[in-house]
């Protein structure tokens, strides 16, 4: 599905791996991320015109630390190795990394030494702020290599051979606080690997509507199950155009949804054309989750009635043979971490369980892209604002907002809390600013006092991030005054409530959800 000019990124174990191959995609070169634990086989099966090597935690002269193959090296391709991956390229081809006596965490500054190739139009009768985070460097070069940038710390804080066309940079072009990032990858990747900008999401769509079109037979029926979200929507509507009304999508009411989704969603997706099926199972979710407190079972309780639901649905269509699912391509990258997975913090609402137990194939159309490329798409497609900035809502939906049972009482304080809470952002235009704002409802009650009568009442939370990729989120500074509505609203307008608090928590050391 991808094209031939394309650039394969080495995961090492770098924070910001994705972020490089987020870089390139934005040059419009398609980029893919290979654990540094893949084959030499796999490395040349991609076929890419340049390899980036990430950065890393670990000292290359560490028993065990993550390494490639020196072939890597000698496959005639371009390679640039960032922080860890420049040591390592220098490591493995015979040069000298050790220990620094000064680290670099932080902004610096860094002199150009040569704008031959990867410093192209640049200046060095200046310096650049770039942005370190190394303990070691480079104490000797490896043979054939050379210095073509220094920081006051560094003396190889980039380095060349030019011979086999080897790159190393000591800091971090993939941050935004790198002020040339953009231009040494640009350099890289279209002067140096001489790749063609044709990865773009119109491309990408014609591709998809042809490869989903001669999968699937004339006589076969795909599924796929909505929610009213940009992932599965845009899923949806790519199918759609390959195969028209032999997708059937179903959109199923589990009493978890937010004040007036139901509708607005089945309003959405038959404006658009979809063949959608409407399932209301909102009693036989809320009866199973009665008397249930802990998170994880309420979320195993939610997925495992999801599945049996959407095999009923399955079985009265008829001649189903495909599930289409809108899984993302850091989902994908997280499940080849060459650090093995990582620890449960949450299960995941996936109906990527379905296909074991339904027998089904799978067409994902958006496993190569990211959130922002799935945004795109949307908009290439025409798709409305609200869904293309609909900010992520999770697949349990209310039940992990509700610390505690759930049930009817509770649900519909929070739904009207919510409301408010999505109202007031939009009005305000803080709604696209941020990832996420909602309400949580505590399994608390407080005392209060409305109209010179004592009250006993819930307390509402607000949680309010920001992020990039929900892999690590910051809470928002929203502006006093917003909050203050916030509060009064919801204390004035939500019978039940009495008390209003704003979470100040980031990711991590907490989550973004309260559960």
């Amino acid at each position: 599905m991808y094209p031939d000019d394309r650039i394969l990124v080495i995961d090492f174990g770098s924070q910001t791996t994705q972020l490089i191959a987020r870089r390139v995609r934005e040059l419009h070169v398609y980029s893919e991320i290979k654990p540094c634990t893949a084959s030499l086989e796999e490395i040349k099966a991609f076929g890419a015109k340049g390899i980036i090597l990430s950065g890393g935690p670990a000292s290359v002269y560490d028993e065990g630390a993550p390494t490639i193959p020196r072939e890597v090296f000698e496959l005639g391709v371009p390679v640039l190795g960032i922080c860890y991956g420049m040591q390592l390229m220098t490591f493995i081809l015979g040069g000298k990394v050790e220990e620094s006596s000064k680290r670099e965490y932080g902004p610096a500054d860094l002199t150009i030494l040569d704008t031959e190739d990867l410093f192209y139009g640049l200046n060095t009768s200046r310096k650049y702020r770039v942005w370190m985070s190394h303990g070691d460097r480079v104490e000797e070069l490896a043979p054939g290599f050379e210095s073509i940038a220094k920081s006051e710390n560094s003396p190889y804080a980039s380095v060349r051979n030019k011979e086999k066309s080897l790159f190393g940079v000591q800091f971090h072009p993939e941050v935004a606080h790198t002020e040339i990032g953009r231009e040494v990858l640009a350099n890289f990747v279209l002067r140096i690997c001489k790749c063609e900008p044709t990865w773009t999401m119109r491309s990408f769509i014609d591709r998809v509507v042809e490869e989903v079109r001669a999968k699937v037979s004339p006589e076969e029926k795909v599924i796929c199950a909505l929610s009213g979200g940009i992932d599965s929507t845009v899923t949806a509507v790519l199918v759609h155009k390959a195969i028209g009304d032999r997708l059937v999508c179903i959109f199923v009411n589990n009493g978890l949804l937010r004040k007036g989704e139901v509708e607005s969603v089945l309003n959405l997706m038959r404006s658009l054309g979809l063949n959608v099926r409407y399932v209301d199972a909102s009693e036989r979710f809320l009866e199973r989750l009665k008397g249930v407190t802990d998170p994880e079972k309420k979320r195993l309780i939610i997925g495992h009635t999801f599945i049996e639901i959407f095999e009923e649905e399955a079985k009265k269509v008829g001649r189903v043979t495909y599930l289409a699912q809108g899984t993302l391509y850091p989902d994908v990258i997280e499940s080849v971490s060459f650090k093995g997975p990582s620890a449960t913090i949450k299960t995941h609402h996936n109906v990527g369980a379905l296909p074991e137990r339904m027998k089904l194939k799978l067409i994902e159309p958006l496993r190569e892209l990211f959130k922002d490329e799935v945004r795109e798409i949307a908009k290439e497609l025409g798709l409305p604002e609200d869904i293309i900035y609909r900010q992520p809502f999770p697949g349990p939906g209310l039940a992990i907002r509700i610390l505690g049972e759930v049930t009817k009482e509770r649900l519909e304080i929070l739904r009207e809390a919510d409301a408010i809470v999505l109202e007031e952002m939009k009005k305000s235009g803080w709604y696209r600013k941020v990832w996420q704002s909602f309400a949580v409802l505590l399994p608390v009650r407080s005392v209060g006092v409305m109209g010179d009568f004592r009250t006993y009442e819930y307390v509402i939370a607000i949680r309010c991030v920001d992020s990039v990729d929900a892999m690590t989120a910051d809470w928002t500074r929203l502006p006093y005054d917003i909050l203050a509505r916030l509060s009064n609203r919801i204390i004035n307008e939500v019978r039940g409530v009495n008390r209003v608090v704003y979470d100040i928590s980031s990711k991590p050391p907490a989550t973004i959800e309260w559960e």
